[in-house]
């Protein structure tokens, strides 16, 4: 039996990235069943299996006592490739080629304004939020600023300017409690603000902007709705990406100094 088990444990370390897509396959296909069986699909799939993601990198962590979480394990080394700088970068390309402008300025003003508008309110309460934990350079401000914005333009921003792996891991965080409080927050508050339609729903994913919880929130509201918050949700992810590392880190940084 023993032999059997290191049999098992030398393939998947062998092969640890097709072992990161198998079990992150799993994972989502099991946290889809949760949520159409249990919570009937008020609460998305892609929310529980982030919420599996944080428990497996924390008890990956308390296991090893490593640093990088669940991919401190041998055979589960394939999961850092997975979710690291490579993969993330490609996901924002591929996603940004499906995206298309004149379908986004259907919107009109509003849409430009509520787009630019949340980009940069996200910025500023992240920023606000790291300034009131401590963090007072404008890296770590604009970084978490960044996560504040999405999970995807925290690392991205950060990467750009130096930042600690642990003020991106900090940025990271801040974006998936986003991310999961949109996914969550979304069925039941659609319909007092009018998320009934592709116009109100590309203006909500201008303000909101975390693709994956814009997506998730609006599938369990109307999945009709999903291309088009998914679409301004991704001009956001895009803007965030090019400002944070430029026009509002200069700000930040006249501002703090």
């Amino acid at each position: 039996m023993m032999e059997i088990g290191a049999s098992l444990e030398s393939v998947l370390s062998k092969y640890s990235l097709v072992t990161a897509f198998s079990l992150i396959g799993i994972m989502v296909w099991v946290s889809y069943l949760i949520s159409s069986r249990i919570t009937k699909g008020r609460i998305h799939g892609s929310a529980i299996a982030i919420l599996f993601g944080l428990l497996l990198a924390y008890a990956g962590g308390v296991i090893t006592g490593g640093e990088k979480g669940i991919a401190d394990i041998a055979c589960l080394s394939g999961i850092g490739l997975m979710g690291g700088a490579m993969l993330r970068d490609l996901a924002i390309v591929a996603t940004a080629f499906g995206v298309r402008l004149n379908e986004f300025t259907k919107t009109g003003l509003s849409g430009i304004v509520a787009l630019l508008a949340g980009v940069l309110l996200s910025f500023i309460i992240g920023a606000l939020v790291a300034y009131a934990f401590g963090y007072r350079d404008a890296v770590s401000m604009t970084t978490i600023g960044g996560g504040a914005a999405t999970y995807i333009v925290g690392p991205v921003t950060g990467t750009a300017l130096g930042a600690s792996s642990e003020i991106i891991a900090l940025s990271v965080a801040a974006g998936l409690v986003k991310s999961i409080l949109v996914m969550i927050m979304t069925p039941f508050v659609a319909k007092s603000i009018g998320l009934d339609n592709p116009r109100s729903a590309m203006i909500f994913g201008g303000l909101m902007g975390t693709t994956s919880g814009v997506a998730g929130g609006l599938a369990a509201t109307d999945e009709r709705l999903v291309p088009y918050g998914a679409m301004a949700a991704t001009f956001y992810t895009g803007l965030g990406c090019l400002l944070g590392p430029s026009v509002i880190f200069v700000v930040m940084k006249i501002i703090v100094g």
